[in-house]
């Protein structure tokens, strides 16, 4: 299995995402194929350093629902980033993986730190 190791310092939430989900799709290999999970581990640094443009970090909000009458719960990006900052990029990458059955066997290939490599 390859590794591709990324730094997740200054860089903005939404365009590091874009660069992971690629490569957990198998998108950067020779031989790719939508049926098939990507053979590549992706291991993402520094995430306590992201960053987000404009007003996001106090607009965004981070939505899921207990299945319970009035059950919606919402959280702000800067809440969720302070509380772990690994949340938010997870979040972004499974938006941009397909929805299928490899989604979940993909977005175990990706191992995140929130401070230097361990």
């Amino acid at each position: 299995m390859k590794e591709v190791k990324l730094d997740a310092a200054n860089k903005v939430v939404g365009r590091l995402a874009v660069l992971v989900a690629k490569h957990l799709m198998g998108k950067s290999g020779a031989a790719f194929d939508y049926a098939k999970p990507g053979e590549t581990k992706v291991v993402v640094t520094n995430t306590d350093k992201l960053r987000v443009t404009g007003k996001k970090a106090d607009q965004k909000l981070y939505r899921h629902h207990s299945g319970f009458h009035g059950g919606l719960k919402e959280t702000v990006y800067k809440d969720l980033f302070a509380k772990d900052s690994r949340k938010v990029l997870e979040h972004a990458v499974m938006g941009m993986l397909p929805k299928n059955k490899l989604r979940a066997i993909r977005i175990r290939h990706l191992v995140m730190h929130r401070g230097s490599e361990n």
